[in-house]
């Protein structure tokens, strides 16, 4: 496989899992997997089993309550494997298969399922939102987390400032066109750095992908940063992280 069509991060995986651990970078810890549990606790329903869809190295599944039964699935061996060593004496099963083409699993009445920042990454979302729905019992919900595509578009959205406002604003030169983004994960290597790609689409996109598939959209969530600044730029910079959000969540139902 080439590196232009490779989507797996199979040749990212050494970076990726270094950058989460065992714990999660930053904001796993402090927005996302917070709120993923709450959403899980929320939407909870006897006999919980969850199946998380581009699992990366498990970093969910090391933050689920005792004895809720979990697959993950991931593209990356190298990924799958991490996620069985920080996970040893778990029952928790991992397995390794490129979500870009339909999964056949024996077991076909998972609870819950899970998404977690792996959307953007996957190149036909549509052929993984078939595969939840496969898998999934009737009125289930399916948890996806990205980064929000209206705001956080690699390389065609940046911040800025006006002075004369006292504002930090976002700045956003594309968003209905659907694009193929590569991202250096080692940008000071330059070309020896690993690649990995980025597709962005409009939040009409998954609507209609999401509806095609057989689900219904039950609620939208927007999760913002929670750090603070500090300096003579930390009111607007603190204003700003609460008006543009960093993550989209899609809270989608089996129907």
């Amino acid at each position: 496989m080439s590196r232009q069509d490779d989507t797996t991060w199979e040749t990212s995986s050494s970076w990726y899992d270094k950058i989460v651990g065992t714990q999660g970078h930053y904001y796993h810890q402090q927005v996302i997997l917070p709120r993923v549990l709450h959403l899980l606790e929320k939407e909870k329903r006897p006999h919980v089993h969850l199946l998380d869809l581009a699992c990366g190295q498990g970093i969910l599944s090391r933050r689920l309550p005792k004895g809720m039964k979990y697959l993950g699935i991931d593209g990356s061996a190298s990924l799958i494997r991490s996620a069985k060593k920080y996970d040893p004496k778990s029952p928790h099963q991992f397995a390794v298969h490129d979500l870009s083409h339909p999964l056949d699993l024996p077991f076909k009445e998972f609870s819950h399922a899970t998404c977690i920042l792996a959307v953007q990454n996957i190149a036909d979302p549509s052929a993984l939102f078939h595969t939840a729905f496969a898998h999934l019992k009737l009125g289930s919900p399916f948890i996806i987390v990205l980064n929000h595509p209206a705001f956080r578009i690699p390389r065609q959205s940046s911040w800025g400032i006006d002075e004369s406002k006292k504002l930090q604003y976002r700045r956003v030169d594309r968003y209905m066109t659907e694009l193929k983004i590569p991202i250096q994960t080692q940008p000071s290597r330059q070309e020896a750095s690993e690649q990995t790609w980025s597709f962005h689409h409009p939040i009409s996109y998954f609507s209609a992908e999401l509806k095609k598939a057989g689900f219904v959209i039950d609620e939208i969530e927007e999760w913002c940063s929670d750090k603070k600044s500090i300096g003579k730029t930390a009111a607007m910079e603190n204003r700003s992280r609460q008006e543009f959000p960093l993550f989209l969540t899609i809270i989608a139902k089996k129907n």
